[in-house]
């Protein structure tokens, strides 16, 4: 804070210098000629390029025939007034580096012969210059991350040319539709939205309500609205980035359920990340998840869920089927959550994340439908939602002689019918021969019995480390940043996303990932030190023989852990009550047989104590 302070200190004597700078460079300069022709009385004056150059009407599009949608201002005779190059007259050239076809002007047969309406009720008083589109409507609207532009455009007319979207894509164009092209975004723009999206949960209309004010600042009412045109290909432009991440092309098959997104590479993974034959039931190999619902992520019902285009169907995180209802043992917080909406869709999200690291496990994250709570409470189908993803986590890299552990906030009841639901379940199985050793993260354990603790802490597991199996609570607090802005989409740009959102989280977590992975192992390397010092000197106090039967103990109690999660019981801590007074009293009554009084001594003790309260009473009243 005092750092800040000295910055202001310094800055605040050349405040009325800065000013004086902003206000000279809204007015006419000493001199002006074009910079590049030195022609006199240039009127344009591009504010996209450093300086803001003054130029003349050929200079000016000849400088900004490869940047056409760099923003210019013109002198009108009093200030510089917003203007647009489509205005000075720059035409943009596709399919031949910017220069004009030699074959001739290409077909805007299908391009001119729609009309853009949304104009139509806005009269010419009420537009400004450079937001009135061409009266020949022959003309193409740009979104970008500067502003609105209306740009003429000149296609290929080659024999054998490319259609006129595929030649805008190669100009970094997106368009909104293949046929009959009228508006297109920038690719700068629709990174810049999904980056926003992501880190700020900006939505689509917060969005282009800004680009709408940075095109017109005073007047962003009259700025065209494509918001929705904004709302459609970024959905269109996540999946292509994910295709082109993952290095999928024309000539490839298309990819299957997950192989869309990223997954954590510090988990060991047969074939991936650690030999085959390095895999064995050692605890060091151990995969480790958490199982979690999500009760904010909420989802609307749909208002035309046929006619619904998904594109990520399955291939990513969520799933790509519709289960039956999950009712998560009448636990409070999952019961209030799942109380009837009858405007829901979904109540939520669940599935599973690595304990170590927090990264999502792809296609192993399930939707919450509305009316969990009417499933019978012995039903099987009770927590189907979260055995899907479950099962589909078990399925993703993982060896089945590898150790599994769960953690779970209410292990100590889901993994008692676990494999009871699984064997009742046609579509769902385990890997032959696996083994789920269940937990419950620190954060919840303590809120259960007293006995859940011993059995079920990470404290206690071989192979859980030193973990609080809580990071999926940390994962749902990102996502719930962009969640409300999810739930009045249609479900399929939903999951695409969350999906999205989710392969984002992967994505920071791996390129973070290596530093502090390595400052977390120097913090262990001495911690470790310092702990096995203490636990040296603790256990050298010990008797040997009791050390001894310690040992044995908890040998037998790992051992039977997996069945009888009882033999845990053991690690607790058993301390007896203390004696209540009249116990004391009776105690000394037998015990004491010299007394030669009538009265007992207990009785007495206990006489004296109430004496000497009485004084003290009698003195504060005093």
């Amino acid at each position: 804070m005092v750092l800040q302070n000295s910055y202001l200190e310094e800055w605040l004597p050349y405040k009325s210098r800065y000013l004086s700078v902003l206000l000279d460079m809204e007015a006419l300069p000493d001199v002006m000629a074009c910079f590049v022709c030195k022609a006199e009385g240039a009127p344009y004056r591009c504010m996209d390029c450093a300086h803001h150059p003054l130029s003349c009407k050929t200079c000016c599009i000849k400088q900004h025939k490869l940047r056409p949608f760099h923003w210019v201002q013109k002198w009108n005779g009093r200030f510089f007034e917003d203007f647009t190059l489509q205005l000075v007259g720059l035409v943009l050239h596709l399919g031949h580096a910017g220069a004009p076809c030699l074959a001739g002007e290409g077909s805007w047969e299908d391009a001119a012969s729609h009309v853009d309406e949304e104009w139509e009720d806005i009269k010419e008083s009420q537009r400004l210059a450079h937001l009135n589109p061409p009266d020949d409507r022959n003309y193409l609207t740009v979104v970008d991350t500067g502003s609105m532009h209306f740009c003429n455009v000149q296609y290929c007319n080659c024999p054998g040319s490319e259609d006129s979207h595929l030649w805008l894509t190669m100009a970094s164009l997106f368009l909104a539709t293949t046929k009959a092209p009228r508006t297109a975004l920038t690719f700068q723009v629709l990174d810049d939205f999904i980056r926003d999206n992501v880190e700020c949960g900006t939505s689509a209309m917060n969005y282009y309500s800004k680009l709408q004010r940075v095109t017109s600042s005073t007047f962003p009412h009259l700025v065209l609205n494509r918001y929705r045109e904004l709302l459609r290909v970024s959905r269109m432009w996540r999946l292509l980035k994910l295709l082109k991440w993952q290095g999928f092309h024309q000539q490839l098959p298309d990819p299957w359920a997950s192989e869309l997104v990223l997954f954590c590479p510090a988990c060991p993974q047969p074939g991936i990340n650690v030999p085959d034959q390095d895999i064995n039931l050692s605890e060091s190999f151990a995969r480790t998840f958490v199982m979690d619902g999500n009760f904010k992520a909420e989802h609307m019902l749909p208002k035309n869920a046929a006619e619904e285009v998904w594109l990520m169907d399955g291939n990513g995180f969520m799933t790509d089927c519709i289960m039956q209802k999950s009712d998560c043992n009448n636990h409070w917080a999952v019961n209030q959550a799942n109380a009837q909406r009858n405007k829901l869709e979904l109540t939520g999200i669940g599935g599973c994340a690595c304990v170590r690291h927090g990264c999502f496990v792809p296609h192993a994250m399930v939707d919450f439908q509305k009316g969990e709570q009417h499933a019978p409470i012995h039903s099987p189908c009770r927590q189907v939602n979260m055995d899907y993803a479950l099962v589909h986590a078990m399925h993703h890299g993982l060896d089945p002689w590898q150790p599994v552990i769960t953690f779970y906030d209410i292990n100590c009841q889901y993994s008692k019918n676990l494999a009871h639901q699984l064997e009742e379940n046609r579509y769902l199985s385990l890997p032959f021969g696996l083994q789920i050793q269940p937990n419950i993260g620190l954060w919840h354990v303590h809120g259960h019995q007293t006995e859940c603790f011993t059995r079920y802490a990470p404290n206690f597991i071989l192979g859980a480390s030193q973990v609080d199996g809580e990071i999926m609570e940390t994962l749902w607090s990102s996502l719930n940043i962009i969640s409300p802005s999810a739930q009045g989409m249609v479900t399929a740009h939903c999951q695409e996303l969350l999906d999205f959102q989710m392969n984002d989280s992967n994505f920071l977590k791996m390129i973070w990932m290596s530093s502090a992975l390595k400052q977390m192992f120097k913090v262990a390397k001495q911690s470790l030190a310092t702990i096995q010092d203490k636990f040296n000197e603790l256990d050298s106090k010990v008797l040997d023989g009791l050390h001894q039967l310690w040992v044995e103990q908890e040998l037998v109690a790992q051992s039977c852990q997996q069945n009888t999660p009882q033999a845990m019981d053991i690690y607790e801590v058993w301390l007896e009550k203390a004696p209540t007074m009249k116990a004391i009293e009776i105690d000394l009554i037998h015990n004491n047989h010299s007394f030669s009084s009538s009265c007992g001594s207990a009785t007495w003790i206990a006489q004296a104590l109430k004496v000497e309260q009485a004084q003290i009473v009698l003195a504060m009243d005093t």
